[in-house]
């Protein structure tokens, strides 16, 4: 209670100067105020535990200081001082986020019950937060959200690689946030305080990335009026993420190569060398071995590449983190739209802890945001969620009965055939369901003579 400051508004001096004794006496720390704006500026400059502000004021009024304390003080409580002809206007303040109203004259009897009980419930509240804030950043790290013990390992493989110079190579499937590794990576390590540059390799043409990569001098093809440093030059003394290494060309591939193991390169259409000390992240959603036997990546680059490698497990090798995402995307979502935190009912956590998320996180943060923006009342519910995850409640309600002495191919072909129907045709997410690859579910929807699909 000494910790607790309670800050009474009210323009008459005998009702703020009052509840200040009376306050005062029961052991709180009380300020007043003559006027809403000077409340504000008090609210602006300390904590604030508890506003008791009188509804009726000259100026700024209490029902406008309720919203301005809102938002400059969202933890404080607040209780509303009213006469008889103002209790309607009182009760829809609640509404708007006041706790209570007394009306005048005062029985501090009766304020001194509500302001206790007001505080109370401050207290639990700020209780909540601050349990909330804890189990997150327990189960938070570098802004990777997750328990799993295959997040874990990643952590603490991280934590050990981050200090080093060596080079870094995150795999995975597309939306396992290879990206927000590459962050952890650069924010844990020695270079944390120099330049981090970034850049996607994807649906770049070979001219295009060389000179994103490496830099042009003036005149070095049509349109490149002025000479112009490439990310390595950017990233000199940092550190430099390339994301989708794997779908750079050949003829990229060896001045890469070059720049790996001398550490120096020419900008296209240059002459001079340029030295540079960059520590590099690399990331593919591609098997860099197996390009490398197709011809498509050379041999030497990937070994350069290989010094550590960091690979995603896909979100459906973590299913108990996705209740950890669900809230974090929820929160966010919602504060970013200024909206009151959505409830999430049960059984739509069960759906989309069940569900085989093809596009992984990036799946899951768009289905969230989808259903924050089709939720209008204060839950989620099912229906909010996108159709074809609502149809994946067939996987978990489907059981597939067989006779005794089937073969099992027979089994086999049943069980694509229904997992099939689940997932509407979609012949990726069956078989990341069936653990198997997409070539083998061609091959065997052929081989079993599958219609339709």
């Amino acid at each position: 209670m000494a910790n607790e400051t309670i800050l009474v508004v009210d323009d008459e001096v005998n009702t703020r100067m009052g509840l200040k004794t009376a306050l005062e006496e029961e052991g709180y720390n009380v300020l007043v105020a003559a006027t809403g704006l000077q409340a504000q500026q008090i609210l602006n400059e300390q904590k604030i535990n508890l506003l008791i502000t009188d509804l009726k004021m000259p100026g700024i009024d209490g029902l406008e200081l309720l919203k301005s304390t809102r938002v400059l003080s969202p933890e404080t409580a607040i209780i509303l001082m009213t006469g008889y002809g103002s209790i309607e206007t009182a009760v829809k303040a609640m509404k708007d986020g006041a706790y209570d109203f007394i009306t005048k004259p005062i029985d501090l009897d009766k304020l001194s019950a509500i302001v206790e009980k007001s505080l109370m419930s401050q207290r639990l509240l700020l209780e909540n937060i601050y349990l909330k804030e804890k189990l997150r950043n327990r189960y938070q790290f570098e802004q990777i959200i997750g328990k799993s013990r295959k997040l874990r390992d990643l952590f603490e493989v991280v934590e050990q690689v981050a200090p080093t110079k060596s080079t870094v190579l995150l795999t995975g499937e597309s939306g396992t946030g290879k990206e927000l590794f590459a962050n952890a990576v650069y924010k844990l390590s020695n270079r944390a305080n120099k330049p981090f540059v970034k850049l996607s390799c994807a649906a770049l043409s070979e001219g295009v990335l060389e000179s994103e990569i490496f830099g042009h001098e003036k005149g070095a093809f049509t349109g490149a009026w002025e000479s112009k440093k490439g990310r390595f030059e950017l990233a000199n003394n940092g550190t430099l993420f390339l994301d989708e290494i794997g779908e750079i060309s050949l003829r990229t591939q060896t001045k890469l190569l070059r720049v790996l193991q001398e550490r120096e390169f020419e900008r296209v259409g240059g002459q001079k060398t340029l030295k540079v000390d960059v520590r590099l992240i690399v990331a593919t959603n591609q098997d860099l071995a197996v390009s490398v036997q197709e011809g498509r990546f050379r041999e030497d680059l990937y070994y350069r590449l290989n010094v550590v490698t960091i690979h995603l497990p896909p979100l459906r090798e973590r299913l108990e983190d996705i209740p950890l995402l669900i809230e974090y995307f929820v929160e966010a979502i919602c504060t970013e739209n200024d909206r009151e935190v959505l409830h999430v009912a049960p059984e739509v956590v069960d759906l989309l802890s069940a569900y085989a998320w093809p596009g992984n996180i990036r799946e899951l943060h768009n289905c969230i945001e989808s259903s924050v923006v089709k939720t209008r009342g204060k839950t989620i519910t099912l229906t909010a969620l996108p159709s074809h995850i609502q149809r994946s409640t067939l996987l978990m309600n489907n059981k597939i009965t067989f006779s005794v002495g089937a073969s099992m191919d027979e089994i086999e072909r049943e069980a694509i055939i229904k997992t099939l129907q689940a997932v509407q045709g979609n012949k990726t997410m069956a078989a990341r369901i069936l653990r198997i690859g997409t070539k083998t579910i061609y091959r065997k929807i052929a081989e079993y003579d599958i219609k339709d699909w």
